[in-house]
């Protein structure tokens, strides 16, 4: 069965979904059969594995919606062990669609089940909210990796998103687990990357990954032709980091 991991912080810009596209395109490359799922309506991961996202017949808003299957929604990706269920902007109505259904926190759940046991790991990106598309995400997921970037502000908002994890298992899903927290935007010439780091080692200990993402160009460049790092410049500081984070993912 495939370990399903939500990349979750509800605060924008902290490298949700940077770190959802290189994850799961690094675990592709390991040859581990992965499937990226695109729960923001932005669609940003969307286009960051070269998928026009306004050019898109189906999305993950037609199996919440329970349109289509999830088989129906798949797109194959450059890299041959990687499949993507893209977004779209039609996502951003499903929270008010969703709010009189039945089950309507457990409907990625349930419409991620048949497709499970095809893939390894199943990466979900999430919308930069809790809103109904957060909480169907952590309702999916086996574990949470939260990023964290390495910047004023880093732990603002994190009390309330450990809440809503909190409420997640004691009502929805009790086995959800937090896999890691993930230092992003680091640079170790500034001291403010260095005391958030502290920061955040102190409050989470032993869940901080000992990778952490560095502020680097290349990998900021890579989304905008719709590759992830390592097919864009795999020598690049950015590729040797999301290779190191995935070496600690598959060795959880």
């Amino acid at each position: 069965m495939g370990r399903i991991i939500a990349i979750a912080n509800q605060k924008g810009g902290v490298g949700k979904t940077t770190t959802a596209v290189n994850l799961s395109s690094c675990l592709a490359a390991a040859e581990r059969k992965t499937c990226l799922i695109d729960m923001d309506p932005q669609a940003n991961s969307t286009s960051g594995l070269g998928i026009d996202k306004n050019n898109i017949e189906s999305s993950v808003y037609d199996i919440l919606l329970s349109h289509k299957s999830a088989r129906q929604v798949i797109l194959a990706c450059e890299l041959e062990y990687l499949n993507l269920i893209p977004s779209s902007i039609s996502l951003v109505g499903a929270e008010v669609e969703l709010v009189n259904m039945i089950s309507r926190e457990s409907r990625l759940k349930s419409a991620l089940a048949p497709i499970v046991d095809d893939y390894q790991y199943l990466v979900i990106d999430c919308p930069p909210s809790l809103g109904l598309l957060t909480i169907n995400t952590l309702t999916a997921a086996d574990a949470v990796i939260i990023p964290i970037q390495c910047e004023y502000y880093a732990m603002e908002g994190l009390g309330q998103l450990m809440n809503t994890i909190k409420l997640v298992r004691e009502h929805l899903n009790p086995n959800l687990a937090i896999d890691g927290v993930l230092l992003t935007m680091f640079d170790g010439r500034l001291n403010l990357s260095r005391q958030v780091s502290e920061e955040v080692r102190g409050f989470f200990d032993s869940k901080v990954y000992s990778t952490v993402i560095s502020r680097n160009v290349r990998l900021s460049e890579a989304p905008s032709f719709g590759k992830p790092i390592i097919l864009y410049d795999i020598l690049s500081t950015g590729a040797e980091n999301y290779m190191a984070l995935t070496k600690e993912v598959m060795a959880q």
